[in-house]
């Protein structure tokens, strides 16, 4: 059974993600902004989308970049993925990072990330004096070979 996401529409221009495809994972979210906004290479921004969710308890919406944009002008997310809760009620926002050589322009209505509703598991935490052995051990990045 699929969850119910409700979303309510912060300004009247606030485009409702959908599904591009039967099999796609991600909802497209878009800018709801009031004009057009320049982010310089190396610069972030912060893009609202006129969007609230109230997602149902047990699920997290996880915002990912958007792969076109990502291969086609260096955009990301400076904390991606980004995460929300199923407790915020507040407008989405996209926190945008231009990693290209040239000034790229958001314009209202622009598809700028996707949307991902996943579950989550809260894990209960055990605090103990030693962790068990494995073959790894505490050998960190790259330690696993390149």
């Amino acid at each position: 059974m699929s969850p119910r996401v409700q979303i309510k529409k912060l300004r009247p221009d606030a485009i409702v993600p959908r599904y591009m495809t039967t099999h796609a994972a991600g909802l497209d979210l878009c800018a709801a902004i009031d004009g057009e906004i320049e982010i310089a290479p190396h610069m972030r921004a912060s893009i609202g989308t006129g969007l609230a969710f109230a997602l149902p308890d047990g699920y997290e919406g996880q915002i990912r970049p958007r792969s076109g944009l990502a291969r086609d002008h260096g955009i990301t997310l400076v904390n991606a993925p980004g995460t929300l809760d199923s407790d915020y009620r507040g407008e989405v926002s996209v926190l945008v990072i231009n990693h290209g050589s040239s000034t790229i322009r958001i314009e209202n209505g622009q598809r700028i990330a996707q949307l991902v509703i996943a579950p989550v598991v809260q894990a209960e935490l055990v605090e103990v004096d030693a962790l068990s052995d494995t073959a790894r051990g505490a050998g960190g990045f790259g330690s696993t070979g390149r």
